[in-house]
């Protein structure tokens, strides 16, 4: 007979697999994590998921904090500190080795290369991130237009992303998206 796993031990699993292939940080798992959480597991819906992302990175501190909020939707403090502890433990560790093995290699040409070829990596998983949350979060043309202008925006210009936030809150505020 076989005993359901209990959700915290679904939790320390999850992510702490999901973070070993986080190459980029916790927004490079952002897919991962809502395909997980969202359609695979069903702990909550597109829009909790988006809204939790939000609170995640409006607050301060690491932008890890979104696999706290998810930690603790599932399965309360303690699924808050499991989640946590297994998202940032395991590739800490692996980056401590990581390093100091890369650090007696410095006279190679490898270890260059292996981190060059990593930031398109990590590129792509952003990019992916931004995909994925754009896709929970624009619910209509006008919140997808919003999210477009305000992007190429960040991109095309210097403008500090603070007044796109301000502007996007004031449009959401007002009730226009």
């Amino acid at each position: 007979m076989n005993s359901p796993e209990s959700p915290v031990s679904t939790l320390v699993w999850t992510f702490g697999l999901m973070s070993l292939f986080a190459v980029g940080g916790a927004n490079s798992a952002i897919p991962e994590m809502h395909r997980i959480a969202v359609d695979v597991r069903h702990w909550m819906t597109d829009k909790q998921f988006a809204d939790m992302f939000a609170i995640a990175q409006m607050s301060p501190g690491p932008n890890v904090m979104i696999v706290t909020l998810i930690g603790y939707t599932v399965a309360g403090v303690a699924g808050a500190l499991a989640a946590t502890l297994s998202m940032c433990v395991p590739t800490a560790v692996l980056a401590y080795y990581v390093s100091r093995f890369l650090s007696r290699s410095s006279h190679s040409r490898w270890p260059a290369i292996l981190q060059a070829a990593l930031v398109p990596l990590s590129i792509g998983l952003m990019g992916a991130s931004g995909l994925i949350l754009a896709l929970t979060s624009d619910r209509s043309w006008t919140a997808g237009l919003v999210t477009a202008t305000a992007a190429g925006l960040a991109f095309a210009t210097r403008l500090n992303p603070l007044w796109l936030l301000l502007a996007g809150g004031c449009l959401g505020f007002a009730g226009v998206i």
